[in-house]
């Protein structure tokens, strides 16, 4: 709803809709920058799909590469992106984020409780298209402890996400993961960190009943939670905004808002702030928007529930546009549904299993259909592109027992964890033969054989003429540097077998509200609406709904809500000292003060 005569029951600078990393960048900076900010969050846990992510942001040229050396040009980035994204390129707004992001990252790690993880062996995914990164262009949020946070923090905050953990324990990729992996390798040095990392986590459920090493998307949204409240930030969790309140001039001026105790109307002095996480969870507008969605079981988010399409329609109520072009309207992430015994069912998504030897992916047909070692999103995209209409998105992952044992398979711990749960709830399936496992799964058995036995034999000579797995350091990067001669191919021989049926999922959205080089919400004609910006995935994608690196989601979301917040507090961001140009490297805005915390 809109409305012009609201009485306002308080004032604020800025009300932000959201508490995902959108919503706290914005949060944050504008506070540094000496403004009142409120934000408002519809769950009663901050955090929305950022806490269920793995937390990495790619953010280009920024001060951790060139500390190591690399000291890229803007053109080498654009010049990669203009490849990756082709006819979707958005000049503007890349500019924009390309020019900021490195201004963005010395902000948070000086000014804030943020610090970051550089991602030296990150590589884009297309490492055949010119200038692309071999690494140093993404940060991760470092390891949080849980402790370190206030009681009344840490209440507010979302859990580790289960189906991304070891029994409720995160593990963040990198030296942490390869630890965990050189248990199933029979490495001591594995099952030295397993076995310190495990005890931790024990001693954190007997005495503060969940798990406080945060890693991930936890450790960024608790990092940037305390952040906000360092700095007077007002964070309040079960308040649900049902609509914008607006002057007679048109000019967004503030909130309207469902709390625990009834419904209020807060005014925002400089503007509001849509960052409320899309619509991945609304099965209506996925059956709208999103191939192959006859019903609301064709598609598995690991959104959670309220990113329903919420701020977007606050952001159309006053005249924003949802643009839905682009070549994919979600970011989009294989997954497979994990059973439980008290009839929940997970969403697990495929993001490392995938690139390991020994294991393919194949659609009913029995067929190939991708190169499984690319990004989750290319995964997703080559079976919308192989799935004939009317027919639901979905394939199988098909492993040996080889593979199984040294590896994760989808939910599936590599040894010394046990299978037996996996296949009692029905979530693995296991066969003798190939033939019996593509009978178990309703896969054309014939065609899988033939596939198999073609995968095998050029598999032995690190090859994969169909698909090119493994030629790319990406895709070596997420094989196992033991096996050669390619690290992302072993031949699928060694009986049992097994397989994991895969389904359509997403991280978010891609479509979402129009909005110009400095996050403010645009018309149907193109022009600003007064008094509203828009940040994180309820914002168009930027790269016209491709997925050129991982972090593209968070490292935009970070830094459009870094911008935003710049021109709320009338710093225009063209003039931003800390704006990245081709010339001068990229420092940080300095805060202007701090405030008073209050968390609610």
């Amino acid at each position: 709803m809109t409305g012009t005569d609201e009485q306002v029951d308080e004032t604020v600078d800025v009300v932000v809709v959201g508490s995902g990393a959108g919503g706290l960048s914005t949060a944050v900076t504008a506070a540094h920058q000496g403004l009142r900010v409120l934000v408002l969050e519809r769950d009663r846990h901050c955090g929305g799909a950022t806490s269920r992510s793995g937390g990495w942001m790619w953010a280009p040229r920024n001060e951790f590469a060139r500390a190591d050396g690399v000291d890229e040009s803007l053109d080498d980035v654009k010049a990669y992106l203009r490849a990756a994204v082709g006819d979707e390129y958005d000049e503007v707004r890349v500019d924009a984020f390309l020019r900021h992001a490195p201004a963005m990252v010395s902000f948070f790690q000086h000014h804030t409780a943020l610090q970051f993880t550089p991602g030296a062996r990150i590589n884009d995914i297309y490492g055949t298209l010119p200038h692309a990164g071999t690494g140093h262009r993404s940060v991760g949020p470092a390891p949080l402890n849980g402790r370190s946070l206030p009681r009344s923090l840490r209440r507010i905050l979302a859990p580790q996400y289960w189906e991304t953990s070891f029994l409720g324990m995160g593990i963040m990729a990198g030296p942490d993961l390869q630890g965990f992996l050189a248990v199933s390798k029979f490495q001591l040095h594995g099952w030295v960190h397993a076995a310190r990392r495990v005890l931790g986590h024990l001693g954190d459920l007997v005495t503060t009943g969940s798990g406080q090493h945060w890693v991930n998307g936890v450790a960024l949204t608790g990092r940037l939670a305390k952040s906000a409240v360092d700095v007077g930030v007002d964070i309040r969790v079960s308040h649900r905004v049902t609509g914008l309140t607006r002057d007679a001039t048109g000019r967004v001026t503030g909130v309207v808002v469902e709390t625990p105790h009834g419904r209020r109307t807060v005014g925002a002095s400089r503007g509001v702030v849509l960052a409320a996480g899309g619509f991945s969870a609304s099965a209506a507008m996925r059956r709208e928007f999103f191939p192959h969605n006859r019903d609301a079981d064709d598609h598995h988010t690991l959104a959670p529930a309220t990113a329903d399409g919420a701020g977007i329609a606050l952001g159309r109520s006053v005249g924003g546009v949802l643009d839905t072009t682009g070549v994919s309207p979600a970011a989009w992430c294989p997954v497979s549904l994990v059973p439980y015994r008290n009839g929940r069912t997970g969403v697990f998504p495929h993001i490392m299993d995938r690139a390991k030897p020994g294991a393919i992916g194949v659609r009913r047909d029995g067929k190939r259909f991708v190169n499984e070692a690319d990004g989750y999103w290319d995964y997703v995209t080559g079976m919308n592109r192989a799935t004939p209409d009317g027919e639901a998105a979905e394939a199988w992952q098909i492993a040996d027992s080889r593979t199984v044992a040294r590896y994760p398979f989808g939910f599936a711990m590599p040894r010394p964890v046990p299978k037996l749960p996996f296949l009692r709830s029905g979530y693995l399936v296991k066969a003798d033969t190939l033939e019996a496992l593509a009978q178990r799964c309703g896969i054309d058995a014939d065609q899988l054989v033939a596939t198999v036995a073609a995968f095998n034999e050029d598999a032995r000579r690190g090859e994969d003429p169909e698909f090119h797995r493994g030629e790319t350091a990406f895709n070596r990067y997420g094989g196992d540097s033991d096996v050669v001669p390619n690290p992302s191919l072993a031949p699928i021989e060694k009986a049992p077998f097994y397989a994991v049926h895969v389904r359509q999922g997403s991280f978010g959205t891609f479509a979402g509200l129009r909005a110009d080089e400095r996050a403010r919400l645009l018309d149907e004609h193109g022009a600003p609406i007064p008094g509203v910006h828009v940040v994180g995935v309820d914002q168009k994608n930027l790269f016209g709904g491709h997925y050129p690196a991982g972090g593209v989601n968070i490292g935009p979301a970070m830094t459009f809500g870094y911008i935003a917040a710049l021109d709320l507090a009338a710093t225009d961001p063209a003039t931003d000292p800390g704006a990245d140009t081709a010339t001068e490297p990229a420092t940080a805005i300095e805060p202007v003060r701090a405030g008073r915390s209050v968390t609610g």
